[in-house]
């Protein structure tokens, strides 16, 4: 279940996904398999190969990418969430999100 993002956000994180930008979409986030998670940051690309390259950087494997049709991401969360935004420089995903204790 996904909550904290407007319409708007998403649709502009699928248009950057198909133009092959690396971005960044954060939210709310809830599922039993990962008690403590709130957030899950979804890094899309719709160029495969460029977002596998890309992942390299922080150690996330190919087979983590989740092949969504139209719009493969990956889904990062907890201390591997925020170490990435940070380097990222995604530092309003860490406010908004309040994700820095």
């Amino acid at each position: 279940m996904a909550f904290g993002v407007t319409r708007d956000e998403l649709q502009q994180w699928k248009e950057a996904v198909l133009r092959e930008e690396i971005v960044f979409l954060t939210h709310y986030w809830e599922d039993k398999r990962f008690p403590g998670c709130t957030t899950v940051t979804k890094i899309g690309c719709a160029n495969v190969e460029k977002l596998i390259k890309w992942g390299r950087k922080y150690d996330l494997l190919p087979e983590w990418i989740d092949l969504h049709d139209t719009y493969p991401h990956f889904d990062v969360f907890g201390q591997t969430q925020l170490t990435i935004l940070k380097q990222e420089q995604q530092f309003e995903h860490i406010k908004r999100f309040s994700l820095q204790k």
